[in-house]
């Protein structure tokens, strides 16, 4: 009786508890899981079997997540990785998206999310890029940085204030303004 492959995924993440929830996730889910604590001791997992998918953080101790995407696709072109994180911005989900990840999703991301990212990462998008996109300008990336610490924080503006490290009335000011247009 031959013994049934089952698909195999690597979960680097800094943070145990979340790295041995989504384990356990996949494992239930029938994968052969691998885990690591940081991009070191992922790529010796990589290099010793190279697994057929991977979910990064994009923030470790060490590299970072974007560093181990290129090193990982470099070693194997064909695994397939999603980029998980906690601070996301628009910048760094277009740079994973370009170094070669199959999506970049938010934390807390549980295994049905990850798993319908891989999913979606498979078919090609329904509308092409538009190669004449243009990169929004510092002043608008402020401001949707602005608004998402501002949202995190409950509207808190003092709150905001001091997770932007800004004086409250330097950023009641800054939230008056219209956002820009690019």
């Amino acid at each position: 009786m031959e013994q049934e492959l089952k698909p195999s995924i690597l979960i680097v993440d800094d943070h145990e508890i979340f790295r041995d929830r989504l384990a356990r996730a996949f494992r239930e889910r029938g994968y052969d899981v691998r885990t690591a604590k940081d991009a070191e001791s992922a790529r010796e997992s990589v290099y010793e079997d190279s697994p057929e998918k991977a979910v990064l953080d994009l923030r470790m101790p060490g590299d970072s997540g974007l560093q181990l995407l290129q090193d990982i696709l470099h070693f194997d072109p064909t695994v397939q990785i999603i980029i998980l994180t906690g601070y996301g911005s628009i910048a760094t989900t277009i740079d994973a998206i370009r170094l070669g990840a199959v999506s970049y999703l938010p934390k807390p991301a549980d295994a049905d999310e990850i798993l319908a990212a891989f999913e979606r990462g498979k078919t090609p998008p329904l509308n092409p890029p538009d190669p004449d996109y243009e990169t929004p300008s510092l002043a608008r990336v402020e401001w949707e940085h602005i608004n998402r610490v501002l949202s995190d924080c409950g509207g808190n503006i003092s709150k905001a204030a001091r997770v932007l490290g800004i004086h409250r009335r330097s950023l009641q000011r800054k939230l008056q303004k219209y956002p820009p247009n690019q």
